[in-house]
């Protein structure tokens, strides 16, 4: 009699959310039979080499049902143990409440904001996809792989689904199989009160492959469920989605319903749930059979990675410089640059446009830089563009070694898949769209920086300096909102050089990095360089001990350098700080921090196109802040600048009453 393996993940699973006394059971007591089947006959994985390249991804869209991965895991070799699962959801443990990549070996990406893991998922198979082209040869699958995600409901009620499944239909992501949980419940009751989609019918618009299973006569029907799997492997022209009609919380006294959703069964439907299924072991106790029989997916598991390693052999011989290329690809290594080249800026440009010079020369030398943008790149500049030396293609059905990706206007999505490159590996990914629409992907961009993984977002249009597109489109709230993230870069260049600071700052960065950039012309200056990648620095100094510090970002520099030689005039030494990105300032040496910002001089103006909550720290009790508390306008950049108070002048005036509340406060003390 084979070992009931499937009733062991489900009660495994219950087991550890009950005593947690916290958790989400329906998905893992209804949908074990699929994670079963996927782990046990077809998954391509070994616990012993946890980053094998080429072993198959699985992501838990449906992050909520982490005690169903977190058995598995368990159960298949990986370094979780019973110990492990006893300490689910609790502080420091290696099995918190939804998956989070960095924490559990296994975890190929963080999950439970519903519809992120599908993003990541089409951007895994992306990965996959253009390595494969790019590497593989007649007779050496070096690159061979499938992603798998399991979703349920909310996954695809998330319009990020919506975006993420549209992309990947567009570009044939044949080695995508989407295991869709189909149990018609989420927190509120039955999915009817709401979403009413024929979801073959909307996949099969999509461009995707439509498999449909029933499993409600028969749960546990695994043959059904093996041939169902088959058949997505088998279509490689199209992602695959397995729609599973499934029961949530089955054997449970709370068998459909959102009772058994988000909350533990309760001691009583447990035992209840456990004598249905004909369980008879004590709490966390799994059989020998259990584990001996996963044990033989390990097995398969280990003998493929050895067959990938004798074909990898055979191909380094044949191909050897291809095979160096693959390893420098897969370590993340990243080549020495031309800085004087990287750095040769003269003649004023938009910050939009010396990034894409940047972009550009970063790209011929780092053959893993890849990227795009949301349907704007003629406006952000990230096109790739081919030289005598390197053709860069677009990455399409026809060409997967193309290195420009077109995202269309799928601003979250893209975000989400450019996460799931990255963490595939293999791919410096960057994306691109107007600072006002960050907002669309910030909670990609959240994911990012809780995962730490160092994705290039590139945010053009930065200010009101957009103009007559109005408010919009102005970004105000944004950097503050970018700025409050853990983990994230927020680099606002005011110039050329500082652009290419940013960059390599970003490249060599273990975080995510957003590159906020102008639309409009700016000067380039002579102090600038280097230096920017500390976060800030003097760019022009006065003689002596400066009277007032004129600190700023991006496009207000220049209006700082304006207003410093005014103040001259009127024999006020002012020292003009470029402030590019708050978080490299704020990890420098305290002494660095002082020599630039003397604690000693009080009198200060900072001054930024947005709003002022990045700056009190900066301008202290006497300084004053010049930044946006109202919307944009429509007009003329020249003019809102004027309107909105970013001119040499103002910032004179600022200077001076800074100065003056200063020698009030040294009267005061003196009386």
């Amino acid at each position: 009699m084979k070992p009931n393996t499937v009733n062991a993940i489900r009660i495994l699973a219950a087991d550890t959310i009950q005593n947690a006394n916290s958790g989400h059971p329906g998905l893992p007591l209804g949908a074990a039979p699929i994670a079963f089947t996927l782990f046990q006959h077809f998954l391509k994985f070994n616990p012993r080499d946890i980053k094998w390249a080429n072993r198959d991804r699985f992501v838990l869209s449906a992050g909520h049902g982490s005690a169903l991965l977190y058995t598995l895991l368990h159960l298949y070799g990986y370094p979780v143990s019973i110990d492990d699962l006893k300490n689910f959801r609790k502080f420091g443990s290696k099995t918190p409440g939804h998956p989070e990549y960095g924490v559990t070996e296994g975890i190929e990406t963080t999950t439970g904001p519903l519809g992120q893991g599908i993003a990541n998922a089409v951007g895994m198979a992306l990965a996959e996809a253009h390595l494969s082209a790019k590497f593989n040869r007649e007779g050496y699958p070096v690159v061979d792989h499938y992603t798998y995600c399991l979703c349920g409901d909310g996954c695809l009620e998330e319009g990020i689904a919506y975006e993420a499944c549209s992309f990947a239909g567009a570009h044939g992501l044949g080695k995508l199989i989407l295991l869709y949980d189909d149990n018609e419940i989420t927190i509120e009751g039955n999915t009817s009160i709401t979403y009413k989609d024929d979801v073959a019918k909307r996949f099969e618009a999509q461009n995707w492959h439509v498999v449909k299973v029933d499993l409600v006569a028969n749960p546990d029907n695994i043959l059904l469920i093996k041939a169902a799997i088959r058949k997505a492997r088998n279509e490689t022209n199209k992602p695959s989605i397995i729609i599973f009609k499934t029961h949530i919380g089955y054997g449970s006294p709370l068998e459909n319903t959102a009772k058994c959703h988000g909350s533990p069964l309760g001691e009583s439907n447990l035992a209840e749930t456990k004598k249905k299924l004909g369980w008879q072991h004590a709490p966390f106790e799994i059989p020998m059979d259990v584990y001996r029989h996963a044990y033989r997916a390990v097995q398969r598991g280990r003998e493929l990675e050895r067959e990938w390693k004798v074909n990898y052999g055979e191909y380094a011989e044949r191909y050897p410089d291809l095979a160096k290329e693959y390893e420098k690809t897969m370590s993340g290594e990243l080549p020495d640059f031309d800085l004087e080249d990287l750095f040769s800026f003269e003649k004023p440009l938009a910050t939009r446009q010396t990034s894409s010079v940047v972009l550009n020369k970063l790209a011929a030398k780092l053959p893993t830089l890849m990227g795009g943008s949301a349907d704007l790149a003629p406006s952000n500049l990230t096109e790739l563009k081919d030289t005598d030396d390197v053709h860069y293609g677009t990455f399409s059905p026809a060409d997967y070694a193309g290195r420009n990706i077109h995202f269309g206007i799928r601003e979250h999505a893209m975000a989400a898949i450019a996460n799931g490159m990255y963490l595939h590996g293999g791919i410096r990914p960057y994306c691109a769209t107007f600072f006002i629409f960050s907002d669309y992907c910030k909670h990609a961009m959240r994911l990012s920086a809780l995962m730490d993984i160092p994705v290039i977002y590139v945010l053009t249009h930065d200010s009101i300096g957009v103009g007559e597109d109005g408010p919009t489109h102005e970004p105000v709230e944004q950097l503050i909102g970018l700025r409050a993230i853990p983990n994230m870069q927020v680099f606002r260049p005011a110039d050329g050089k500082e652009t290419a600071a940013a960059w390599l700052y970003a490249l060599q960065s273990h975080s995510p990095t957003a590159l906020v950039l102008s639309r409009q012309t700016l000067p380039q200056y002579a102090g600038s360089g280097m230096e920017a990648m500390k976060g800030g620095y003097v760019l022009c100094d006065c003689s002596g001990t400066p009277d007032v510090l004129l600190i700023a970002s991006g496009s207000e520099v220049e209006q700082c350098v304006e207003a410093q030689k005014l103040l001259a005039e009127e024999g006020i030494g002012a020292r003009v700080v470029s402030m590019p990105c708050m978080e490299a300032f704020e990890r420098q040496p305290e002494e660095y921090r002082e020599s630039v910002l003397p604690s000693a001089v009080k009198a200060r103006v900072c001054v930024e196109a947005g709003s002022p909550y990045s700056w009190y720290r900066y301008a202290g009790e006497k300084g004053e802040i010049v930044a946006m508390d109202t919307f944009g306008a429509s007009g003329a950049a020249p003019v809102l600048f004027k309107h909105f108070g970013f001119t040499a002048e103002n910032i004179v005036e600022k200077a001076k009453c800074s100065l003056a509340n200063l020698s009030k406060r040294r009267t005061k003390r003196t009386h």
